[in-house]
């Protein structure tokens, strides 16, 4: 920022620390695949790297084209049309986010098993009686994970494409129809072609979350690089074959991120904030009603109907008397300090990072750069993160128990490694908002501070922290409620008879225990709805109704 100081040597090497922790893994993993004997490589190369790749490849590629179908249709729908439901529907599509793919997967096993409620009701009204007469296709196979993924992480792109849309010139699409194009046919000519860098990083986003899920791919019986991961380390104690699988995950992970890089990079198109916006045309009839159907289709499935089916299985439970576990009530709370602790770490290192680069100075490249590197967990799946960080963590750990006397792992068991591996993936959510919360703030208020003799210490917290309440709160809140959801890095790296609500659930789903896995999945669901109210408010524009009051 021009005229500013730059931070004190203290702030800057913080910021450096931390872009460090967040790389220390990557190059962990490397070093422990590269020390590995070729034995492992010549192993895996034959017998689990072929099948789990492509088992990978076929679900990105599935994913990929069913969260550009639904997400681009329902955003075009919402953003031109208008129909009855509309309002609703708007915010509406964002809830499926609210929904961890591994309950979505917990619930439709439940809800389409060959006895379940679905397929009987089918076989009622067909006039069948036996599940041998009547019986839809296994969800347990790769179109099951695809149907249960696309269904839940279509928001990415809905979220994306809807804003690209709401911002386009509506003299463009008019110019395409004055000149002979159908509605379809300037949808795709013109619309489309203008919102493709917002796709991409929609779509990128969304197959992170794809290539990071763990508990859907298994329990839906797909064995992808992620499920590979764990099982080489969990079931067969193998941690160098671990790394080396997760390393061929890195691989997919850059070029999903590089496609996410080169969407934002060409996001600009020009500015639309003088030109007339598009309008909603008015749908009649059988046309709208098929347009409240479609749009509300993608809600039903991603969320209303897992969420029916936890709240039925919840108040079963509770009615039978069954009550709530003391394991339940124990794994509640060891989610909730988690999730504390977690948020305190991640808010507090993006305060810093965001903090830095803002006080550049002379250093500007390189602040940058120290920014980027600490932003970069949220590109790692959650078990190649793990895996990346036991090495160095053990080694220190070690360490520490020998200074302190101590035969155990103190960090380890304390959990302190399971905090820090979920506040170096999500560290990206508060260094945003703060980026952004700071970028709102005048330099004069800054630069008059300064020149009154304070630090940069004191100006941030005399000046900034009280600016950057929302932003922080935000961010706070993001990091807090997936971190209540994260499952793969906490089933590697959790501490010895430690479960939080997601590794309960994650047990209950294995054992077929479906009543109380259904109140830890609600507990869950009902707190990732927090976030998605949020973002209904901040990223699709004015305040929802019935969510504003």
């Amino acid at each position: 920022m021009t005229g500013l100081r730059p931070v004190g040597p203290v702030w800057q090497t913080a910021s450096v620390l931390i872009a460090l922790g967040v790389l220390a893994p990557v190059l962990s993993l490397a070093w422990l695949a590269l020390g590995s004997g070729l034995q492992h490589w010549a192993h895996l190369a034959e017998h689990v790297l072929p099948q789990a790749a492509l088992n990978t490849a076929m679900l990105l590629a599935g994913v990929g084209v069913l969260v550009l179908v639904i997400g681009t249709g329902c955003a075009w729908l919402v953003t031109a049309c208008d129909f009855p439901g509309r309002r609703v529907l708007h915010w509406a599509l964002l809830l499926p986010l609210a929904m961890p793919t591994y309950i979505v997967a917990f619930a439709y096993l439940d809800l389409l098993h060959p006895i379940g409620p679905v397929q009987g009701a089918i076989r009622w009204a067909l006039g069948f009686d036996n599940p041998r007469q009547f019986r839809l296709p296994d969800l347990r196979s790769m179109p099951g994970a695809i149907f249960v993924l696309g269904f839940v992480l279509y928001p990415y792109v809905y979220m994306t494409a809807r804003a690209m849309f709401m911002t386009q010139p509506a003299h463009l699409m008019e110019a395409a129809r004055t000149l002979g194009e159908s509605r379809g046919g300037a949808f795709f000519r013109v619309a489309l072609p203008l919102a493709r860098p917002a796709l991409a990083v929609g779509l990128s986003l969304a197959l992170l979350e794809a290539l990071n899920d763990i508990g859907a791919s298994e329990f839906l019986g797909i064995q992808t690089l992620t499920v590979a991961v764990y099982t080489t380390w969990i079931t067969r104690s193998d941690l160098a074959g671990a790394a080396q699988i997760a390393c061929a995950m890195l691989i997919v992970v850059v070029a999903l991120v590089l496609l996410e890089r080169n969407g934002r990079r060409h996001q600009r198109f020009g500015s639309a904030q003088r030109m007339r916006a598009i309008q909603p045309r008015r749908l009649h009839g059988a046309a709208a009603w098929a347009a409240s159907t479609a749009a509300a289709l993608p809600v039903a499935i991603g969320f209303v109907a897992p969420a029916l089916y936890l709240v039925w299985e919840t108040a079963k439970r509770l009615r039978q008397g069954g009550g709530i576990s003391d394991g339940l009530l124990a794994s509640l709370g060891n989610t909730l300090a988690l999730a504390a602790g977690v948020t305190l770490g991640a808010v507090a290192a993006g305060l810093v990072v965001a903090w830095a680069v803002r006080n550049q100075g002379s250093t500007v490249n390189r602040a940058r750069w120290q920014a980027r590197v600490a932003t970069l967990g949220y590109a790692l799946p959650g078990t190649v993160l793990a895996i990346g960080l036991l090495t160095p963590a053990l080694a220190f750990d070690a360490a520490l128990g020998a200074l302190l006397g101590s035969e155990g792992l103190p960090l380890m068991g304390a959990g302190i490694v399971l905090v820090m591996a979920c506040a170096i993936r999500f560290l990206a959510m508060p260094v945003g908002g703060i980026e952004a919360g700071l970028a709102r703030i005048p330099p004069a208020l800054e630069q008059a501070s300064r020149l009154l003799g304070e630090t940069a210490g004191g100006t941030l917290r005399r000046v900034h922290l009280p600016l950057l309440q929302p932003a922080i709160a935000a961010g706070a809140l993001l990091v807090f409620v997936d971190a209540m959801k994260e499952l793969p890095a906490t089933l590697l790296l959790r501490p010895a008879n430690f479960d939080t609500l997601a590794t309960w659930l994650y047990a209950e789903a294995a054992r077929g225990t479906y009543e109380e896995g259904a109140i830890a999945a609600l507990a869950i669901v009902l707190a990732g709805l927090l976030p998605v109210i949020l973002l209904a408010r901040n990223r699709l524009g004015a305040a929802p109704e019935g969510l504003a009051q």
